[in-house]
């Protein structure tokens, strides 16, 4: 049961964040406790609020903790005491490294997952640093992990800001289970064997998670998983080419639909990553997403300041998850999955109308999308052919002809949303795969999609359409597993010609990244003169920052692409990757215009 609150003369609902909270419902002790990197915000899209939910669905009594202070007495992880079952815990929405550090490692001054923006409320690897509190202070009682941060670290893993290989967070932490991906289904499975009387101590073949067992102890049963054994942490600790080797398996079979179980030693310990679940149907996936959020930041928060995130995406509507586009650089299909898991039309627009009546809304939708804007619906035409499959990508390097890349289901979601009483314009704010849209690329796209792409120009931008090409090099590209650049300039000549026709004073931003593994100096000059010529300033720019169980990190940290075993050069001194982001700031003048590619250093050239 939720707890009764005020907020602004609206009685709202709200999972018990205090003492006083479990006083109100007459809780002698919550079921769960949650403790969170982030702050409370009830909303779909920020995890530590669905994992509630969902616990809560399941008739369970959940308490959450927000950005527990870790410095002083400990206060913060005492005042709720035990939960009956589990504690669980995750770094918030993002990776905390991430979060606190830009790519040179400079410490950030703001935290958008904290009201006010202020910094400094999470430590350093809260999913280590909150579990390692909890098992002190309670001993006793289990710990379940999970969320981006532990989900990417599940296995032996590069840390950038460690610059070393790291075993399993499960080591690292101390923690009983490790919930990788999106949660929602595992949960439910704990919690409803918990409850039948099922021993956490025997929860070991739960799909979806991890567990230690010692080395000394024999595998958990299970009659229809296969078992793949992983090189381990020492192995790859010692040589480069095994934790490659490790990072291969990872991918194939984390893009598996049918995948086996992963056995990695590590010291005394093996981790134990069970395969993951059958993607959720469109039932599973709005039950998730009609549960009863209300789609505000908790009022504790109301003098302390807007929370960036929420800022940005509290008019807006996740249709799907999951991309099968599978970037070199990109954490979302290990993470979401490559399968797309859709929401009815019937949950997204009952969505649309809560967020219609939320304070402040004045009939703009600021985005409706998902990890990328254009996969709605997208799936196998026969996925008996999927279950074989375990290639990272469904569109590199070429279209899947299994797959179904009809845009019409989606513009029809479109011009559904825009006849909804209430709403003026509804956005599109995520990136749009334009290697979908078009012939050259993909055989299937045709009439669909061009009206696809009319739809969305001429009805749904808010005066600039993302997309990113990420570099221009073919070179380069192939690493990251993206389309040629010409592409691009496909799509903005499309662009400009509606625009103008329409009278539509509308820009299209394309989002690069400088210093991703093989990019040289050169190739960044090439970048900054190919989009000069177009007549593009470059705003959306990113620093490559190598982030846990990637390609592009493992190539950053090895100097080889695991899957031809060539040598790739990759820029990791600072004054490298400064010298690279500056390309894109010919226009600002001064010490940012770019050298000549003849005065480059030699090793830096292209052969």
């Amino acid at each position: 049961m939720p707890v009764i609150l005020k907020n602004k003369d609206n009685i709202i609902n709200w999972l018990p964040t205090s003492r006083k909270d479990l006083e109100i419902l007459g809780w002698d002790e919550p079921d769960v406790i949650i403790f969170s990197g982030d702050a409370y915000v009830d909303h779909p899209s920020f995890g530590p609020a669905v994992i509630g939910r969902i616990i809560e669905n399941e008739g369970f009594r959940v308490a959450i903790v927000p950005q527990p202070n870790w410095k002083d007495d400990l206060r913060d992880f005492r005042k709720l005491g035990k939960p009956r079952y589990f504690f669980g815990v995750t770094a918030g929405n993002m990776d905390s490294m991430v979060n606190h550090y830009t790519a040179a490692s400079r410490l950030r001054s703001d935290d958008a997952y904290t009201p006010g923006g202020k910094s400094g409320f999470r430590p350093d690897y809260p999913t280590v640093v909150y579990t390692k509190i909890l098992k002190e202070l309670f001993p006793d009682i289990p710990v379940v992990i999970g969320g981006i941060e532990a989900s990417m670290r599940r296995l032996t893993h590069y840390d950038y800001w460690k610059d070393k290989l790291e075993p399993s967070v499960l080591l690292a932490s101390g923690a009983d289970i490790l919930v990788y991906g999106m949660g929602e289904q595992p949960v439910r499975e704990i919690i409803r064997l918990l409850e039948r009387g099922v021993p956490f101590a025997s929860l070991k073949t739960i799909p979806q998670t991890a567990i230690i067992i010692s080395k000394n102890d024999p595998l958990p049963p299970h009659k229809k998983w296969k078992e793949i054994r992983l090189h381990s942490f020492e192995e790859c600790v010692s040589d480069k080419k095994l934790f490659a080797e490790n990072f291969m398996t990872f991918e194939k079979e984390s893009n598996r639909l049918e995948a086996a179980r992963l056995i990695e030693p590590s010291g005394d310990s093996i981790i134990v990553i069970n395969p993951q679940f059958k993607p959720m149907d469109e039932d599973e996936a709005d039950r998730s997403y009609d549960l009863p959020y209300t789609y505000l930041p908790h009022p504790r928060y109301e003098k302390k300041g807007p929370i960036p995130a929420y800022e940005m995406i509290k008019f807006s509507v996740n249709i799907h998850r999951g991309c099968f586009g599978g970037c070199s650089f990109c954490a979302i299909a290990a993470h979401q999955g490559k399968q797309i898991v859709s929401r009815s039309e019937k949950s997204i627009l009952g969505e649309i109308r809560k967020i219609s009546q939320l304070p402040g809304f004045r009939g703009y939708l600021s985005d409706i999308g998902g990890p990328s804007a254009n996969m709605y619906r997208m799936e196998g035409k026969n996925m008996e052919v999927c279950l074989k499959c375990s290639r990272p990508s469904c569109i590199w390097p070429a279209v899947c002809q299994n797959l179904d890349t009809s845009h019409k289901l989606l513009t029809s979601l479109y011009k559904k949303i825009n006849r909804l009483d209430g709403i003026k314009k509804a956005f599109v704010g995520s990136g749009v795969r334009y290697d979908l849209l078009f012939p050259e690329w993909n055989k299937n796209a045709g009439r669909e999609e061009n009206e696809y792409l009319e739809e969305l120009i001429t009805n749904h931008v808010s005066g600039r359409l993302k997309v990113a090409p990420e570099h221009t090099s073919p070179q380069v590209l192939n690493l990251m597993r993206k389309v040629p650049f010409e592409l691009f300039r496909k799509l903005k000549k499309k662009f400009d010609a509606v625009t103008a026709r329409e009278g539509l004073n509308y820009e299209i931003i394309p989002y690069f990244i400088s210093s991703h593994p093989g990019c040289t100096a050169r190739d960044m000059e090439e970048l900054a003169d190919q989009v000069r010529n177009l007549g593009i300033r470059p705003e959306q720019v990113q620093d490559f920052t190598p982030t846990p169980m990637t390609l592009s990190t493992l190539i950053y940290y090895t100097g080889f692409d695991p899957y031809t075993g060539k040598k790739i050069y990759v820029a990791r001194k600072p004054e490298e990757k400064k010298r690279q982001k500056e390309y894109f700031f010919w226009y600002k003048g001064g010490n940012r215009s770019p050298v000549t590619a003849s005065r480059l250093p030699e090793k830096e050239s292209r052969n």
